[in-house]
């Protein structure tokens, strides 16, 4: 899951992104509105993680901006405006989710991973193929009922090429979906990856590599 860090109170915002990571998430961080709408306009976001009030460009009119694209980016909005007119009011600007300051770490991770499942076809919450079970929320990988230990980016890898269900995924869209704007697209940051998943799930092998495409499972 890719998803927006949009918060000017920097240790706030870092330590979020932080969190985040650590739930096997690619995260982007930026402290304004203005370079929110920069990092909208380059790069594919399943969830932004909007503040209200934001210096440059207000985070009312980023949202505005996100409905207006037509984008299914999903905004959760998170700010110290906590009353019910202030929730009401962002949500009527097109905000999917509200969380007032403070918050708990836990929650919000939930919000966000509640978001992310509404921006593709609905999936159960566990997801099963060949043998692999996947559950996101517990961040908890079995084989065949024995249990797998994953890095974060080997269990966002495999999170990806179980959504797709079959389908191909290419070695760019997985640097989309598991990794952040500062990895070099030019490393074999990818086959590294894959190639450590498929040892630790173990034989026989069902990370299938499909020359010059991708990997499928």
């Amino acid at each position: 899951m890719r998803v927006l860090v949009v918060e000017d109170e920097q240790l706030l915002a870092d330590a979020v992104a932080t969190g985040l990571r650590r739930e096997a998430m690619a995260v982007d961080v930026v402290y304004d509105g203005g370079a929110a709408l920069e990092r909208i306009g380059v790069n594919d976001y399943d969830v932004v993680v909007l503040d209200r009030d934001l210096p440059v460009v207000h985070g009312d009119d980023v949202c505005r901006k996100l409905v207006a694209l037509g984008l299914p980016t999903r905004v959760l909005m998170l700010t110290a405006a906590g009353d019910v007119s202030d929730r009401v009011e962002g949500l009527e600007l097109g905000a999917d989710d509200y969380l007032p300051k403070p918050f708990a770490f836990t929650e919000l991770t939930a919000r966000v991973r509640a978001l992310g499942r509404r921006t593709t076809a609905p999936l159960p919450p566990v997801l099963e193929r060949s043998g692999i079970k996947l559950d996101p929320n517990r961040r908890e990988v079995t084989r065949e009922g024995r249990q797998v230990h994953l890095a974060p980016k080997e269990f966002a890898v495999l999170e990806v090429l179980l959504r797709s269900e079959g389908a191909v995924v290419s070695a760019e869209q997985l640097l989309e979906k598991a990794w952040d704007e500062n990895t070099d697209p030019f490393t074999n940051v990818v086959r590294v990856t894959v190639m450590t998943l498929r040892r630790k799930l173990g034989e026989p092998a069902v990370i299938v590599t499909v020359p010059g495409s991708g990997y499928r499972i």
